[in-house]
């Protein structure tokens, strides 16, 4: 097993890095597009929203595939095949004649953009031991904020100076050049053993993970906290694109530097899990969301920034342990079980504009927020329950 900050463990941990950042810099591209898209094609903020939707949502399903395929032929190729044709699909979006096509394409681009997140942290599980695990996916997640932010502010940024169109060119030709290291940084795995791909056994498996309570918890918790923050990214750019703050498309791009946040909270989550209980850091995470959430709601523009920058810091702080404690957890397949938490995370996002949409229209902003806050106190009570079950597991075992 490689551990901790070995010459293979830095070498493993920066490619599955870059790869995060691939993928999410393709996911992400879209969301400051998303007031320009609207205009562009004449649709509804809700429809408009849809090109960050469907993408969530695909990728949730595509999950599914991925875990169990794994699980039998192996991690790397799966990863390496997904990225090319998925950087491809961005480079098409580009020339997309119509609404219908651009979300077709999203579509498409969302299912291809799952095979990374789906087997990376299994094949960790796989390669490194548990001291290499906690600290490698904590730099992973890194990858994925740096990937978020990179997509953001490349688009935002391209599409001010000549237009949405350009900003697809651009991050494909990006993530073209990224793949390509990754193709050849990414070492070879030792420690994989292939298992058959057997439908029945791979749902019998799933069944096993949903059947126990820790990976439910995780689940949830990962899922509805980023059904809550990824949406209050797409509304706080239609709250900034109109008066009195009329930012436009580049300003938009900028405002997810508050990523950052989300980088160090991820990169630090490793070191707060060894001083506090997982479940504790959970716990952490969440109470700074919901703090910073109601930051946002001075009528600020360095307020705004500064609520978002601290909900980023708790929501990856949140996100890092989740993930990290799925992979500690899952007793067997981690591949599908690492895919199963994925499905739920993305799912929630896919599904979080539905649900905020009314509170935006009734109440704007200050709805957002009060919706939010009614999801978070949920996930906050499932992270208290995890740790109690925690004690009193450790209480048993000292017992006896």
């Amino acid at each position: 097993m490689i551990e901790p900050r070995t010459r293979a463990w830095w070498r493993a941990t920066l490619a599955l890095c870059l790869g995060s950042f691939t993928v999410f810099i393709n996911l992400y591209v879209a969301q400051p597009l998303l007031p320009a898209i609207r205009e562009s094609f004449e649709v509804s903020t809700l429809a408009a929203g849809s090109a960050m939707s469907v993408s969530m949502l695909t990728l949730a399903l595509s999950l599914l595939f991925y875990g169990p395929l794994s699980d039998a032929i192996g991690r790397a190729a799966i990863m390496r095949v997904t990225l090319v044709l998925a950087s491809v699909c961005t480079l098409v979006m580009a020339f997309a004649p119509n609404f219908a096509s651009l979300i077709a394409l999203r579509a498409l681009q969302g299912f291809l953009l799952g095979g990374l997140p789906a087997v990376a942290i299994a094949w960790m599980g796989d390669e490194f031991d548990k001291p290499a695990l906690l600290l490698a996916v904590g730099l992973y997640i890194s990858g994925n904020t740096l990937g978020g932010i990179g997509g953001r502010v490349i688009g935002g940024a391209v599409a001010e100076h000549w237009s949405w169109h350009a900003s697809f060119m651009a991050i494909a030709c990006l993530s073209l050049v990224c793949t390509s290291i990754f193709w050849r940084a990414l070492p070879p795995a030792r420690q994989f053993r292939p298992s058959p791909l057997r439908v029945g056994k791979a749902v019998h498996d799933m069944g096993g993970h949903l059947r126990d309570p820790r990976l439910i918890a995780a689940y949830l918790i990962g899922g509805f906290n980023f059904f809550i923050f990824i949406n209050q990214y797409s509304y706080v750019t239609f709250r900034l694109s109109e008066a009195p703050f009329s930012l436009t498309s580049q300003w938009l791009g900028l405002i997810f530097l508050t990523y950052l946040g989300g980088t160090l909270g991820s990169a630090l989550s490793g070191r707060v899990a060894q001083r506090l209980s997982q479940p504790v850091c959970m716990m952490l995470g969440i109470t700074t969301l919901m703090l910073g959430s109601l930051v946002t709601l001075m009528p600020s523009l360095i307020a705004i920034i500064a609520g978002l920058t601290v909900n980023a810091v708790g929501f990856f702080l949140a996100h890092s342990m989740a993930s990290s404690w799925v992979g500690r957890h899952a007793q067997r397949a981690r591949g599908s079980a690492s895919s199963l938490y994925l499905v739920f995370y993305y799912l929630g996002a896919s599904l979080g504009g539905l649900y905020l949409e009314p509170f935006w229209a009734r109440w704007q902003w200050g709805g957002v927020v009060a919706a939010s806050w009614l999801v978070l106190a949920g996930t906050l009570s499932v992270a208290a329950w995890l740790w109690r079950r925690e004690r009193q597991l450790i209480e048993r075992g000292a017992a006896a």
